[in-house]
Parts: structure tokens; sequence; C-alpha cells
């Protein structure tokens, strides 16, 4: 299944760096996507002769791989300038494969997010998807196997396709594959509560690859573990861990630009001034209205906030930008609702006519998210359980006169950033409220000095390097 001119470097995800919307005119555009792989992408250059291998999310994507060129290349100019092999996998399978086993059962696994009494419930209908999931890694693995040259390096990205490496190498073994986890890895007790074949069949996917990446080393110990009880070890698979950092460049350019300068003033027009008049202090808060991001805990935080220490009223907005998350699942959309409802509460019971306790904001606008990492005071970032966050490295780099990082000791990141951000349980809703006190009352040097540590450790290892750093290691084995 060899290719004779393949590609050396290839990467596997689900979402690719680039999607298409459809015109009523039936004409095509693309919109071109950011983060770590692109980044990494771009800095090997372009004689690596990298590949990048994605699935279609939606309609416009499968009309886009079906008018060019069979499937095989998107456009340079649509990916600017990458190779792009976009997988047009069947409608049913794909939903199946992402929202009913990667979305549904995997990172509520990993997340640790099932309530227990009630789900999950590993019935016939999960065998059925899980078949799907298994067709959806299939269809990678082989078009992996046709785009690479012979020795190349693979680099498989997260849950979504646990099974590629073990399915890769049946068909490739002169390849040397990668699979980096973005998220984080269930504790042995948690990650059991999948079926035993079907635990297994994850493990020994995973254990098909030459190294495996994640984002912690708790994360990366914490596999170690399940393989240990359920396979009976790692055999000759090595682990690693990179923590993704900032891309700290890109994010203080486009911090200053006008867009986002024009933003920065009206959410101070929103935000307001104190009834002496001076500014009021901000505590942000950006994310996806994902179940483990914590908003709801986060919002009953800040109202405990405001009902014990009501010298803060009129003093402090909570600048709450919380972007829907997978609206096609209904706990979502619930979720989403319920963050909504409890805004409008808090506002309700404590706004006066000059002040609105919680800006919140549901649409997603990047401009906006700078905007308020720029005039934050406090950042606050509780998630239930985290592989790295991003935004917790982000606010630091950006913000303008330095800012106190309220932090979920379950995030990935509170390892690199613990020592100079106020720590929380994130189940403690009293606790949290304390900890926004304390941030909220810093001193300003002190503060300051904060946010310059945590912005350093939150761009000790960028993207481009982050991915480098991977093919070397995998070159090394």
């Amino acid at each position: 299944m060899a290719a004779t001119h393949g590609a050396e470097v290839l990467v596997a995800s689900n979402r690719g760096p680039v999607s298409y919307e459809l015109g009523e005119d039936g004409s095509l555009h693309a919109r071109r996507g950011g983060g770590g792989l692109v980044s990494g992408l771009s800095a090997i250059g372009p004689d690596a002769g990298a590949v990048w291998v994605c699935a279609a999310l939606g309609d416009a994507d499968r009309e886009a791989v079906r008018r060019y060129e069979d499937g095989r290349r998107l456009p340079a100019e649509d990916t600017g300038g990458q190779r792009v092999r976009m997988l047009d996998i069947a409608p049913d399978v794909f939903s199946d494969a992402y929202n009913g086993i990667a979305n549904s059962v995997l990172w509520f696994v990993h997340h640790m997010l099932y309530q227990t009494p009630l789900e999950p419930v590993f019935d016939a209908e999960f065998r059925r998807q899980w078949a799907s999931y298994e067709a959806y890694n299939r269809a990678f693995a082989e078009a992996l196997a046709e785009e690479a040259a012979e020795g190349a390096a693979v680099v498989v990205q997260d849950y979504h396709l646990t099974l590629v490496p073990g399915m890769l190498r049946d068909f490739r073994p002169d390849l040397r594959i990668g699979h980096f986890s973005h998220t984080p890895w269930a504790p042995v007790d948690y990650f059991r509560m999948l079926p035993d074949d079907i635990a297994r069949q994850v493990l020994r996917g995973m254990l098909g690859a030459d190294r495996l990446g994640f984002l912690t080393q708790r994360w990366a110990d914490a596999f170690a573990q399940c393989c240990e009880a359920l396979t009976g070890g790692l055999g000759g698979t090595r682990l690693g861990v990179h923590g993704l950092g900032a891309d700290a460049e890109f994010l203080r350019e486009r911090a200053h630009r006008a867009d986002v300068k024009e933003r920065m003033a009206l959410l101070r027009e929103e935000i307001g001034t104190v009834p002496d008049g001076g500014p009021r202090r901000t505590v942000v808060r950006v994310d996806r209205t994902e179940l483990s991001k914590n908003i709801v805990r986060g919002l009953l935080a800040y109202r405990h906030l405001l009902e014990e220490r009501p010298e803060w009223r009129e003093r402090v907005v909570h600048v709450a930008f919380a972007y829907p998350s997978r609206q096609d699942l209904a706990v979502y959309r619930e979720y989403t609702a319920e963050v909504r409802r409890l805004a409008e509460e808090i506002d309700e019971r404590y706004g006066t006519p000059g002040w609105r306790p919680v800006l919140l904001h549901v649409e997603d606008d990047f401009a906006r998210s700078l905007a308020a990492y720029r005039i934050a005071d406090v950042a606050l970032v509780n998630p239930i359980r985290d592989g790295m966050n991003l935004v917790a490295k982000e606010v630091p780099v950006v913000s303008d006169a330095g800012c106190a990082l309220v932090l979920s000791r379950e995030a990935g990141a509170w390892a690199e950033l613990g020592p100079d951000a106020v720590t929380v349980n994130p189940y403690d809703v009293v606790g949290t409220a304390e900890a926004l006190h304390t941030a909220l009352t810093m001193p300003v040097a002190e503060r300051a000095e904060r946010s310059g540590r945590l912005a350093a450790a939150a761009t000790a290892l960028p993207p481009a390097r982050w991915f480098l750093d991977q093919l070397r290691e995998l070159d090394a084995g």
C-alpha cells in the first residue's frame, strides 16, 4: 500500500486548516483557520512535502471534495499553500463517529463528565456507533497509507483518531507514527467505565504509534496506568510531554489592530465607571459553552462574591464571553441556556440603572475576545478538567496592565502557571468567590510581576516549536 512518491511528513486531524461555505449561486468560499498545527506545518517549510489529511465537516466541505480533483487535493489558494486531502466520509458515519462516540463518549470519559447514576449506557446503539467510529478511523488510516512516502513521519491528532495508529501500522509498518492527545487522559478507574473490549481497543490503537504525546506529565502518567491495568504495559511505545504554549508574536500583533481597539472602546462604554467616576474592575472569561469549562459554577461564584462582599457592587463587571459549542447535542444546548439564564438572574438581582454586573456575549468574535484580554484585571479560568486551556496562557500575554489569573487546579495549564496563579478547586463555589476577591484586591505591583511571569511561562513552547519538537522526537526514536 506504500506510495512511490508520497509525502515525507503527514498530519491527520478531524478538522483541517480550511473549511468551506456554499453560496446561493453554488460558489464555494474557503475560510482558513489557524492554530498550532498550521504554524507547525508552515515552520517545516514547503520542501518537506507535507500533507494534511482531514475530514469534510459539512455539506460545503463535501462539495469541495467532489469538485476539486476528485478529493485528492484541495486548491493551494484555498489552503494557504498547504497540501490538504479532505475525506468525504458518509454523513451518517461521520455523525456517529464524531457526535456519537468522540464527543459523547471519549470526551466525557477523559473529562469525567458523566452523571453516573444515569449514564453512560453502553447498549446496542453504542455498539452500532462504535462500528462507525472504526470505519471513520479506517478511512484516515487508508488515506495516510496511500499518501505517505517510504519511512515518512505521521503525526495523528487527538481522541477522534485513537484507532488510526494501530490500523496504519498494519497497513504500513515502515512509517514512523506519532499521536498527540489534546485532552486530559482519564484515571484508570474512570477509563474502565468503557466496556473492557472497547477500552483495550482504544489503548491498543494508540499503542500502534512509535511515540505518544501529551500536554502534561499527569495525562501521560494516567495513560501509562491505563495500559498497565488493561494491556500489560506500553510495549515499545514511548511517551512524551509537550505543553503547547501561546503564540505571543501573533497575539500581540493581532491584539493591537484597529478592530480590537474599536471593540475595546465599546466594552469600556458598556462596563462604565463607578459612581465617583473611577474605572470599574473587570473579571474576564472567554470560553466555549463546553460542559468541562465550568461556566455555570463561575457565574455562581461571582454571584456569591456580590452577595457576601457587597462592597464590590457597582465596582466590578464580569465580562463573560461564552460562545456556543456543539449545539447539535441536546445537553450542550441545555447548558448554554443555563448560562444565559444565570447571567440574566444576576443582572436582575444586583443590577442598577448605571451598572450591569454581567456582560454576557454568546456570539464568537475573536477581536472582541482580544479586547477583553487587554482590559482584564482578573482572568477566570476554572474548568472542571482541561487538557491545557490556552485562554489561561493567552490573557497574561495580551493584558495591557497585567492581570491576576484565577485558575483551576484541574486545567493542564496549572502545571506551568500554578505558582503565579490564584488556584481554585473548580467545584468549590465559595472558594472560587474568595479567590476572585483575592485577585481583585491584589496589589498592582504584585499583579504586574505575576502577570509577567505567567506570560513568560505561557509562551515557553510556541506552536511551531511544539510541533517541530514532536517531529524531532519521532526522528530520534
